[in-house]
């Protein structure tokens, strides 16, 4: 069982920036593709970013594009997602996510493990 631990939400101002941390225990397999998305008020969850653990292949959410950055630490178990040019429309609770896919995907009904959650607020 994978257990997913997010940290690092807050509030920024716009066009700061902000890296969020997640913890994975039992992530062994090289079979797991790790990812991030997020959820505004009153809307679907919506993708961000993931990456293959092992293979490293990444894939972005248009919105994303070129202002975050996903990556992992093999070592610690750990994935990021830096987050630059911050705007008020990234707000929302950031969650990670765990998929038993060789690559990303952007269908967040693949993805299996979920964690908590934790919020990003950017203020205008």
């Amino acid at each position: 069982q994978v257990r997913l631990i997010e940290s690092g939400g807050g509030l920024v101002q716009a066009g700061g920036s902000l890296t969020l941390s997640c913890t994975a225990s039992e992530l062994t397999s090289s079979t797991f593709t790790v990812g991030w998305f997020r959820q505004a008020p009153g809307a679907e969850r919506e993708f961000v970013a993931a990456v293959g653990w092992i293979n490293g292949v990444a894939r972005y959410g248009d919105s994303v594009k070129a202002r975050f950055t996903i990556s992992r630490d093999g070592a610690k178990n750990t994935l990021f997602l830096q987050m630059n040019s911050l705007a008020p429309e990234d707000t929302a609770v950031y969650y990670c996510a765990a998929s038993e896919t060789h690559l990303p995907t952007m269908n967040k009904g693949a993805y299996r493990f979920w964690g908590q959650g934790t919020q990003v607020t950017v203020s205008s």
